[in-house]
C-alpha cells in the first residue's frame, strides 16, 4: 500500500446522491416524533433509520490499496425500511432467484385489498397480511388443480399507494403451467399467452379472503360488536375485488430483472423527496388516476412521517414469500430435475460476495478497513493525521 493521504468524508453514497432524506424529516421533527401516536416498534424503526450512516452507528475507518487515501465511513442499520440500506439485499436476491428459472412463461398477477379494510390493516396488519397471502396462493392453487398441476408463486406484499396512503396488495410472479402427477411440466395454454380469468380469479380471491377473515375476526369481536363485523362483510361484497394479470414476460430472465424492482421496494424513495423546509416536505408521486401522470404533494412533517409509519412491517413479517414448485421445499428436491427436463442447465446457487468498495479518490483501487470505532468517535491517531493534512485550495 502506497503512503496515505487522508481526506474525511461523510458516508459512502452513489454519485446521485438525493439532496434530501427521509431521516432529514424525522431530524426536523426532533421530540415531537413520540408524539404521533406510533407503536414502539414503529418508534423503533424510525429511530434506526435516523442514525443511519451517522456516528450514533459507529463507523469505520478505510485506506485504498491503490492511492493510499484514507477515508472514513459511518455504519449503515440495515432495517428493511430504509431508504438507504436496500441495494446490496436486492442485488443477492436478485441472483438467487436467477439460479431457479424455468425456460416457460411467467405472468405478473396482482391481488389487491379494498380500501374498506384499510382500518382492520392498521389495527391488525399481520392478521390481516398473512390472509392476503394465503388467500391469493389457495386462489391460483384452485385453478391449477383444476386442471391437475401443482402451479407456483412468488409473491411480495407491498402496503402503499404513490401518495403513501395505505394500498395492501400482493406483487406475484407466476409461473404459466405447473406439474403434472409424473413430474412433467404442461403449460396452461399452448400459446402461453394466457393464464386465467381474472374475473374468476377475482371472484375466487374474494370468497377465500372472507371466509378467512371472517374466521380470525370472530375471535376478536365480543356479541356488542357482531354487527359491526356484519357492516364490514356486507361492504366486502359490494362491488368486485381487482386481480390484475399482465401479459407474459418477454423472457425468464427479465421476470427476475422485474420482480426486483419489487422485492425490496420501501413505500419512499429519497430520490421523490423534492424539497424539505420548516414546516413541510414536497415529494412526487405518479398518479395512476390520470395515466400515471407525474405530479407532487405537501405534506407536513408530522403526515409525511405518519403515512410513511403506516407501512413499517410487523416484527418479523415476511413480505417476500415463496409457494408450490417455488417453495424452498420443492426447489430443494426437484428444481434441478424439472430444468434438466425442460432441457436447461442447471446452475448452482452463487456464493455471497464479499462487497468491496472502491476509493472515491482514484476511482481504482478497493478500499480495505484498517479500524472500527463506536458511537464516541474516530480514534485519536485519525482525527491528529486528519488535523495535520493542508486545506486544498480552491
Amino acid at each position: 500500500m502506497r503512503g496515505f493521504k487522508t481526506i474525511k468524508k461523510q458516508p459512502t453514497q452513489p454519485q446521485s446522491q438525493p439532496q434530501y432524506e427521509v431521516a432529514d424529516v424525522l431530524n426536523k421533527l426532533g421530540s415531537k416524533l413520540e408524539d404521533l401516536g406510533l407503536n414502539s416498534w414503529q418508534l423503533r424503526t424510525l429511530f434506526a433509520l435516523k442514525k443511519c450512516r451517522t456516528s450514533a452507528l459507529g463507523g469505520h475507518i478505510d485506506a485504498c490499496d491503490e492511492c493510499g487515501n484514507v477515508s472514513i465511513s459511518y455504519n449503515s442499520c440495515r432495517n428493511r425500511h430504509c431508504p438507504k440500506c436496500q441495494g446490496r439485499n436486492r442485488e443477492d436476491w436478485i441472483q438467487t432467484r436467477e439460479t431457479e428459472l424455468l425456460p416457460v412463461p411467467y405472468f405478473h398477477v396482482v391481488f389487491t385489498l379494498p380500501e374498506v379494510l384499510n382500518k382492520t390493516a392498521l389495527h391488525e396488519p399481520k392478521m390481516l397480511y398473512d390472509i392476503l397471502f394465503e388467500s391469493a396462493w389457495e386462489t391460483l392453487q384452485t385453478f391449477g388443480k383444476n386442471k391437475n398441476l401443482q402451479m407456483g408463486m412468488i409473491a411480495v406484499l407491498h402496503t402503499w399507494g404513490q401518495n403513501l396512503s395505505l394500498h395492501p396488495h400482493l406483487h406475484c410472479i407466476v409461473p404459466g403451467g405447473g406439474v403434472d402427477e409424473s413430474g412433467a411440466w404442461k403449460n396452461i395454454r399452448s400459446d402461453g399467452k394466457f393464464l386465467f380469468s381474472v374475473k374468476a380469479l377475482s371472484k375466487v380471491f374474494r370468497a377465500k379472503f372472507c371466509e378467512k377473515l371472517k374466521a380470525n375476526l370472530k375471535d376478536k369481536f365480543n356479541e356488542n360488536q357482531e354487527n359491526e363485523y356484519e357492516k364490514i362483510r356486507q361492504s366486502l361484497w359490494e362491488k368486485p375485488w381487482v386481480v390484475y394479470a399482465k401479459k407474459p414476460f418477454g423472457s425468464p430472465k427479465s421476470v427476475v430483472e422485474y420482480l426486483g424492482r419489487y422485492s425490496h421496494k420501501i413505500a419512499v424513495s429519497n430520490q421523490r423527496i423534492r424539497k424539505i423546509d420548516a414546516e413541510t416536505v414536497t415529494f412526487s408521486y405518479k398518479d395512476y388516476r390520470q395515466k400515471g401522470i407525474k405530479k407532487q404533494m405537501v405534506l407536513s412533517h408530522e403526515e409525511f412521517i405518519r403515512r410513511f409509519a403506516m407501512h413499517i412491517l410487523p416484527k418479523r413479517f415476511v413480505k417476500i414469500r415463496h409457494y408450490g414448485l417455488l417453495s424452498s421445499t420443492w426447489k430443494r428436491e426437484k428444481l434441478k430435475i424439472l430444468q434438466q427436463k425442460l432441457g436447461i442447465q442447471t446452475k448452482e446457487k452463487p456464493l455471497s460476495k464479499v462487497f468491496q468498495p472502491k476509493c472515491s479518490c482514484c476511482k481504482v483501487g478497493n478500499l480495505v478497513t484498517i479500524a472500527t470505532f463506536d458511537l464516541r468517535g474516530p480514534p485519536q491517531w485519525f482525527l491528529e493525521m486528519s488535523q495535520s493534512q493542508p486545506t486544498p485550495k480552491k
